[in-house]
């Protein structure tokens, strides 16, 4: 049973995105309202491009880069960033008994050679023995491990030294809920004092477009805000990692560490979306479980994707609270798994700073607020399944 003294501080956090990489940078674009996308690379579908780092700041070895795909670099270092921005680089004390629990999809597959395998099996005289032939010559065995989720969070352990605990969740956005809800559950029950969580992905891939795109939620240029999609749904892969390190608020004041904001609860579902107004139904029981919410002091930071019925319901569920929202999308794109986090680390900044970014809206849904900001009510909704919610606040 969770213990109420044992709050959930995050402490630190490391962003790339299409942004740039790092807090200021994140924030200064944030606050400018201004949207990074890419409408021509993968024409007619628009992405939100990685703005690639220098990788040896935080994986100096080249053979560790080199054995990574892109998703995989990315996301190790973003670890890096927050475990820099915590005070915890190379404290070898503490991340030796460090948890960590990422959340990612298959990893990258080798488009080129499915695509010279698809060409040859439509003219092959015996397509099932070509089929086998080409599967155990084309495809490397270290191809299949390069994909596993599960090497993200080794790729972390062997650069970063984080050898606590490790879990790895799969299933779309909600996998990047479940990561935070259990990092959070653990640490106010005594579980764990400190817990490395995120995730990553590389939304400019063919293969992955090509798979949204069949399901029609790959979003279509010209671009638009999240909510001015219900002629156009969809959402814009992002490619971004994000990574929070949250720790007991005893175990940090021990070693002096600033909290940026508080993770003071994550509440999780999976409605069945078989009936109208499942979404809805199932964010106000989420929100009827968080602790209270200020009206005057709070505000919610969207997950929102723009696939159409999800979205639409999301939108009529926050419309009825009646606080300012922001719809992270529109600024940095769709990353599924690690938007959660993603977008609890936005929250966090905001609090820092105590105040709430601009709209970035089209519609008009989104208003201005200028007041004083303790809580952000973090919204996760899945394209097509799980629901989920954090409450972020302030310390003060």
């Amino acid at each position: 049973m969770a213990d109420a003294t044992r709050e959930a501080w995050i402490t630190g956090i490391g962003l790339v995105s299409c942004l740039g990489e790092g807090d200021a940078a994140h924030w200064q674009a944030f606050d400018a309202a201004a949207p990074v996308y890419d409408e021509t690379t993968f024409a007619p579908y628009v992405v939100h491009p990685l703005a690639l780092p220098s990788f040896d700041a935080q994986i100096p070895k080249k053979g560790d880069q080199r054995q990574m795909e892109q998703w995989q670099r990315t996301g190790t270092y973003a670890a890096g960033l927050a475990l820099d921005a915590a005070g915890l680089k190379g404290k070898a004390d503490v991340l030796g008994r460090m948890d960590m629990i990422v959340a990612a999809g298959g990893g990258e597959r080798d488009w080129a050679v499915d695509s010279a395998i698809v060409s040859g099996l439509a003219g092959a005289e015996n397509p099932g023995a070509y089929l086998n032939e080409r599967l155990t010559s084309d495809l490397r065995p270290t191809l299949f491990l390069a994909q596993l989720s599960n090497l993200l969070a080794g790729n972390i352990s062997i650069v970063h030294g984080v050898t606590g605990s490790s879990r790895t969740f799969m299933g779309e956005e909600g996998s990047g809920i479940e990561a935070v809800r259990i990092a959070q559950a653990r640490i106010a029950s005594g579980q764990s004092d400190v817990t490395l969580v995120g995730g990553s992905q590389n939304g400019e891939r063919k293969d992955l477009l090509m798979l949204f795109e069949f399901g029609g939620h790959a979003l279509k240029s010209p671009f638009r805000t999240v909510w001015d999609r219900s002629e156009q749904p969809g959402f814009a892969t992002g490619s971004l990692g994000a990574f929070l390190v949250i720790e007991a608020k005893a175990h940090a004041q021990a070693r002096g560490a600033r909290p940026l904001a508080r993770l003071a609860a994550v509440v999780s579902d999976r409605a069945k979306r078989d009936a109208p107004g499942a979404v809805t139904a199932s964010l106000d029981r989420l929100w009827n479980r968080l602790p209270a919410v200020t009206a005057d002091r709070a505000a919610v930071l969207s997950g929102a994707t723009g696939a159409a019925d999800a979205t639409a319901q999301e939108r009529a569920a926050l419309a009825a609270r009646g606080l300012p929202v922001r719809a992270t999308g529109s600024i940095a794109g769709h990353s599924i798994e690690p938007q959660f986090a993603f977008n609890i680390a936005l929250a966090a900044l905001a609090l820092d700073h105590g105040r709430l970014f601009p709209p970035c809206d089209t519609t008009g849904f989104e208003l201005p607020a200028s007041g004083p900001l303790d809580q952000v009510v973090v919204t996760g909704v899945g394209h097509w399944r799980g629901e989920g919610l954090a409450l972020v606040e302030a310390v003060r």
